[in-house]
């Protein structure tokens, strides 16, 4: 099979997308069950320091109960559940109760097919391809989360971080000295920012969320694609900020997060690392 991968990219880059398409299923029951799992969590933390029983003691994780209709309660198949293609066949409702199914889902399934086929395609069948691909779908799960929730969990971003500066071990991405860098500066260049903006302001104006996503970008690419990937984030999230607030009404007291911009200029950061890193004489 790996023979018939290295000789024939147009079939791993097929391959890619198929896999990407399961992956992608999995990454909606991920986008929708890790906040949750967070939330109970905390509740539970918070009770146990009132000296209260936890409020919640049944099993709920990624495999924990089936997946079910949160209108109905209706379990869904396996026959409801194949990327993209059930989602049509249904017209985008559930089946047991005809409440509309979001777009959304679909989207997520085709957005990580399309990016695990783009990384293979460029990369190869390759310790960079499959990286490229981890870091894609990590990026499509969180940036999902943070637009649903302005939540960037640490159960992937720290794991995020550690395993690019793994893959720089061997320079897959980047030379390890300017990961290692790259995870520092990243950090601690919005936590500067965090800081001036809340003693000029007194609020905040990030999460900590956005540092470790930046810092798990700089351990894959290393430092000299930060200053890109911040610039892209900050120009294209103040255009759909102040885009939101003239054409949707959008109050300047709401938050938007941020976490998105950073995944997306991650991902140009992967393909084109070089030539943004040569626009600052990197």
């Amino acid at each position: 099979m790996l023979d018939l991968l290295a000789q024939s990219p147009a079939f791993a880059t097929v391959a890619a997308a198929v896999i990407g398409l399961l992956v992608g299923s999995f990454l909606n029951v991920v986008i929708h069950r890790v906040p949750i799992m967070m939330e109970r969590e905390w509740a539970n933390q918070a009770a146990e320091l009132r000296g209260e029983p936890p409020p919640h003691t049944d099993r709920f994780n990624l495999l924990v109960p089936r997946s079910r209709c949160p209108s109905c309660g209706h379990r869904i198949g396996a026959a409801e559940n194949i990327p993209v293609v059930s989602w049509l066949l249904q017209r985008g409702k559930c089946r047991g109760c005809g409440t509309a199914i979001p777009a959304r889902y679909p989207v997520v399934e085709i957005l990580t097919a399309a990016l695990s086929a783009l990384a293979i395609g460029v990369f190869g069948p390759t310790s960079a391809g499959l990286g490229a691909t981890a870091f894609s779908c990590v990026m499509v799960a969180l940036a999902f989360i943070d637009l649903d929730t302005q939540l960037l969990p640490d159960s992937m971003t720290l794991p995020l971080l550690w395993l690019g500066l793994l893959f720089n071990l061997w320079g897959v991405f980047a030379p390890l000295p300017e990961a290692v860098v790259g995870a520092m500066a990243g950090y601690l260049a919005l936590w500067s920012v965090y800081w001036l903006f809340r003693l000029v302001t007194g609020k905040e104006g990030m999460g900590f969320g956005d540092f470790k996503l930046l810092a798990a970008i700089g351990a894959w690419f290393g430092w000299t694609a930060l200053p890109a990937v911040i610039l892209l984030a900050s120009v294209v999230g103040a255009v759909v900020g102040i885009g939101l607030m003239v054409f949707a009404r959008h109050g300047r007291e709401t938050p938007i997060p941020f976490g998105p911009y950073l995944a997306g200029a991650g991902l140009l950061a992967l393909y084109l690392r070089e030539p943004l890193a040569s626009l600052y004489g990197f």
